[in-house]
């Protein structure tokens, strides 16, 4: 009986042991990749490389440049990968002139392409309650919609996006 409690004991020692190992590696491969990011963003403002204003950024890639708050703190933009973070120095929200409502967490990460920005995470909108919007799309340049997948895809009027605004600080995301 002994023997048998001891192997039950040392298997699940072992278990419990891979499963830190795995989750210390995954939080140093996540630290690796955010120190890289950073170390990059440095280099690029010290080799004076003029970063675009993020409305800029936005037109560029035929989004509307109001889809973020005027507010933000910075941004990275990783180009090859198209990569973006946004970053705000408090959780906010903005109201636009379509009634419509975003709410925005301190970190807004996605991936960038022509006329979309996929993966969102960290952005909101009001419908009925607050829910997660994971893409936002422009289907061509001459649209007058933006597309909004949270849950279900709803179009907005694009002109609602065109300026920047300010946004209002809330307490949490």
């Amino acid at each position: 009986m002994d023997k048998a409690l001891t192997k039950v004991g040392s298997f699940w020692i072992s278990k419990k042991a891979k499963e830190e190992i795995s989750n210390i590696t995954e939080d140093l491969s996540s630290l690796s990749n955010t120190v890289e990011e950073k170390a990059k963003w440095i280099f690029n403002k010290l080799k004076g490389k003029p970063q675009k204003a993020l409305p800029d950024l936005l037109r560029e890639y035929n989004l509307p440049p109001g889809l973020f708050p005027r507010n933000i703190t910075c941004y990275e933009f990783d180009i090859p990968k198209g990569k973006l973070i946004v970053y705000l120095s408090s959780p906010c929200e903005v109201s636009f002139k379509d009634s419509s409502v975003i709410r925005y967490a301190t970190r807004i990460k996605g991936t960038l392409s022509r006329g979309k920005l996929n993966g969102i995470e960290g952005m909101k909108t009001k419908v009925l309650v607050w829910v997660k919007v994971t893409s936002v799309a422009v289907e061509s340049y001459k649209s007058d919609k933006v597309w909004f997948t949270a849950g279900v895809k709803k179009s907005r009027t694009k002109d609602a996006y065109e300026m920047p605004k300010e946004a209002i600080k809330v307490e949490e995301f």
